[in-house]
């Protein structure tokens, strides 16, 4: 099975970066979002991002133009009909995605493959809700898409074999390096990484050094090209935190317990970059 269409859920930072890196290689991509404003913001930043890539000359303009064609932006669930492969990449909330994928099950052929691009939802759960469970399957991206290579590929324990091909055949395609894992919460990556960042939150709150020192720990002393703390700002701490409450919520163990000062700065909107301020403070262009 080889997917030359794909339909993207979902036009923010991970949507339209995996729009982006799908139609640079080729494929004929639909992205779909809940109104035409965030479409349009979506469709924006694939532009800047793309013009990026042409400074640093690893595509040329004519590539640019040629990527842009092959995206539609869309405000309509019925336009995936009869693409071959849809990837949810909406907010990190088990209630959202399971609405959304409940209408693209309604909505696409029974060959369709589904995926979730999830950081810790578990996809055989995901699975249960689809007609065609065998179909579906977890595609996690890491942010942003079109720089980072890694794509974790989590097989439900209702995945076919055929389904887990075709996503590892995909994600070849598109330029990445696939990793198969197994359904459990965080798959391999983030089950490392978030209570790496939740301790950093810990060792701050308990005043061992500043934000600035703890970064520099890591950085210096693990060779991290970035601090845990300037990590969690660029991912979101309202998304870290939702993790590690996955995490603490399926484990039952206390080490996951997400950090009492994450919880606070996050009630507070101090999610990291995308508000303008986190550990650190942002000024947005």
């Amino acid at each position: 099975m080889k997917i030359e269409s794909v339909g993207v859920i979902g036009a923010g930072t991970m949507g339209n970066g995996i729009a982006q890196v799908c139609a640079v290689a080729g494929l004929d991509v639909v992205m779909v979002d809940i109104n035409e404003a965030a479409v349009q913001r979506g469709l924006d930043q694939i532009s800047k991002s793309l013009d990026r890539l042409i400074k640093k000359e690893t595509l040329t303009a004519d590539g640019k133009a040629a990527a842009l064609r092959r995206i539609k932006g869309s405000t309509s669930y019925a336009d995936l009909k009869g693409l071959g492969f849809v990837i949810e990449a909406a907010t990190e909330n088990q209630a959202v995605k399971e609405k959304i994928l409940k209408q693209v099950d309604e909505i696409v052929s029974k060959d369709t493959i589904i995926a979730t691009n999830t950081s810790s939802l578990s996809i055989t759960k995901l699975a249960a809700l689809d007609s065609n469970p065998a179909r579906f399957i977890g595609m996690h991206f890491f942010n942003p898409p079109p720089l980072m290579a890694l794509v974790e590929v989590i097989r439900g324990l209702q995945t076919s074999d055929v389904t887990h091909a075709a996503i590892i055949d995909m994600a070849k395609r598109v330029g990445k390096e696939p990793i198969t894992v197994k359904n459990s919460p965080g798959f391999v990556v983030n089950r490392i990484l978030l209570p790496m960042i939740n301790e950093a939150f810990f060792v701050l709150s308990e005043g061992l050094a500043s934000p600035e020192d703890i970064d520099a720990g890591m950085k210096l002393g693990c060779n991290q090209p970035i601090g845990p703390l300037a990590l969690a700002d660029l991912i979101g701490l309202d998304t870290c935190l939702a993790v590690m409450e996955v995490y603490f919520e399926n484990f039952s163990d206390s080490k996951y317990r997400p950090c009492p000062l994450l919880r606070e700065m996050v009630a507070a909107g101090y999610l990291g970059r995308k508000t303008g301020r986190g550990v650190y403070t942002y000024h947005k262009s």
